[in-house]
């Protein structure tokens, strides 16, 4: 079992597949880790030997990832929220930030339906 940052990566995906399961890293990031620590991007992780999961790990540890990412991104979203720009009032309200339009679509951020009346469920 490959546990790179504190996450169980699937045993039965290629390597550059199995890295995206790590918040922070996605299909390039993945691709450059491989190459950093010279593992193929074809082997599957299940595969790797322990030389290859150690230079992978050292090549991660130059990444912002996981727990200190997500950290990063809500006070990122703290500080908008609280300079009051129009990013963080969106926030806030729970509305779409980048433009989008709210009277049709844009159910993800604004939730379920709410009837004129509130009377129908």
């Amino acid at each position: 079992m490959a546990r790179i940052a504190g996450i169980d990566l699937p045993k039965n995906k290629r390597g550059v597949i199995g890295l995206t399961y790590i918040y922070g890293i996605g299909r390039s990031t993945a691709s450059k880790v491989l190459t950093t620590a010279g593992v193929d991007e074809n082997i599957k992780v299940q595969d790797w030997t322990d030389d290859q999961m150690s230079a992978i790990r050292e090549a991660i540890s130059s990444i912002k990832v996981e727990g200190a990412l997500r950290s990063e991104v809500q006070l990122n979203i703290k500080r908008l929220m609280d300079i009051g720009c129009q990013r963080g009032i969106r926030h806030r309200a729970g509305l779409p930030l980048r433009g989008q339009r709210t009277k049709n679509n844009s159910r993800t951020r604004k939730g379920r339906r709410k009837t004129v009346a509130n009377k129908k469920k």
